[in-house]
């Protein structure tokens, strides 16, 4: 091809350097030097990385002078008990606006047992906010203050999301407010486990960083969408960072301003996942190869009206196979509650099938 090949090792090091032909050589030195004294050539405007940087930073700029008048800094008293005491601890959070007349959505863990909540806007008023209603189950929560003119957030759709899309996420780091990071979607439908036991599906993981603080704050797309509500970060990694999706936000948000709780059903078990026998599985044709090993019951609970036992081993529920105790979970709908609802178990290596009604799940304190 024309081109010469020199190698030369120096302290174990290997470097090869391409020598180009004359005519090509002369075409990269023209390139190379951006600032040519006379006779050397035109600049080399075509490779400089500024109108590139110039796009991301007026993406991310964009973006958060749409969403950033929306983001408030929450300062709550909760009570907590210590050595037997009620003692009221301060703390910190982030949350948005996203109607007109004042509704915020945060992290429920933010605003959980509260005494007193006051919210901070972006351009400095202070008001004081109400606790519409909290769902531990997926961590969000709902506040409302009074006050005129507020900028809300507007809501994108988190179905449209696609990995590798730039993301900025909005919050107050320790007490640092407004402060804004910027990363990418690293992967979509992850879950994590809410404080309460239950599984959060649909999570969307970004490499955004996040810090104590950030909880409850947006997390925007380029287009000054807000597709997620930031809620936890792996503190001994670096770079996982979760966010609940906005679709999800919405429908729980609808519910506690309407109801002020998540209705959901329970039957009163504690359980855990357990591999089942092949032979059990080939013999009854099961459609699953674990299931869920009952190891207490709560006293008067649905679960033990039915006759369920310390033992058994859920594998149906409602014609719905039951591979692990998150299947129970979702199946555990507000629709459920007082609806008779077949529960298939495996008792010893008799399979048998019970009738339980479950009944609505009471508010975690």
């Amino acid at each position: 091809m024309g081109v010469e090949t020199n190698i030369l090792n120096a302290r174990n090091l290997r470097f090869i350097f391409i020598m180009p032909p004359p005519k090509l050589h002369r075409t990269l030195r023209s390139l190379a030097n951006p600032h040519p004294g006379p006779g050397q050539g035109p600049p080399a405007a075509a490779l400089s990385e500024q109108p590139l940087l110039d796009a991301y930073s007026q993406a991310i700029i964009s973006a958060v002078g749409k969403v950033s008048p929306a983001v408030v800094n929450i300062d709550v008293r909760q009570q907590v008990k210590t050595r037997g005491q009620v003692q009221e601890m301060p703390a910190n959070g982030s949350g948005f606006i996203f109607t007109p007349d004042g509704f915020i959505l945060t992290n429920s863990h933010v605003v959980h047992r509260a005494s007193r909540i006051e919210v901070a806007l972006a351009d400095g008023r202070r008001f004081p906010a109400s606790l519409l209603g909290d769902d531990p189950d997926t961590d969000l929560a709902v506040l409302r203050i009074n006050a005129p003119h507020l900028a809300p957030a507007p809501l994108g759709d988190s179905h449209a999301l696609r990995v590798g899309q730039l993301v900025v996420a909005i919050g107050n780091p320790y007490g640092f407010q407004y402060t804004v990071t910027a990363g990418v979607v690293s992967a979509l439908g992850r879950s994590i486990r809410s404080t309460t036991g239950r599984l959060i599906g649909n999570v969307i993981q970004t490499d955004a960083a996040l810090n104590p603080g950030n909880s409850g704050g947006p997390l925007v797309t380029s287009a000054g969408e807000v597709i997620g509500v930031n809620t936890a970060v792996i503190m001994a990694a670096q770079g996982l960072c979760f966010a609940i999706p906005i679709n999800t936000a919405k429908y729980v948000a609808a519910l506690l301003i309407r109801d002020g709780r998540v209705r959901r059903s329970y039957i009163g078990l504690g359980g855990q996942n357990v591999a089942l026998p092949r032979r059990l599985v080939r013999v009854h044709q099961l459609s699953v190869r674990s299931g869920v090993l009952v190891i207490s019951l709560e006293p008067q609970s649905p679960a033990q009206k039915a006759g369920l036992r310390q033992g058994d081993v859920i594998v149906a529920f409602a014609g719905q196979p039951i591979a692990e105790i998150d299947d129970l979970h979702k199946l555990l709908t507000a629709a459920r509650i007082g609806v008779k609802s077949s529960l298939t178990i495996l008792r010893g290596a008799d399979q048998m099938s019970l009738e339980v009604f479950p009944e609505e799940s009471r508010a975690r304190k």
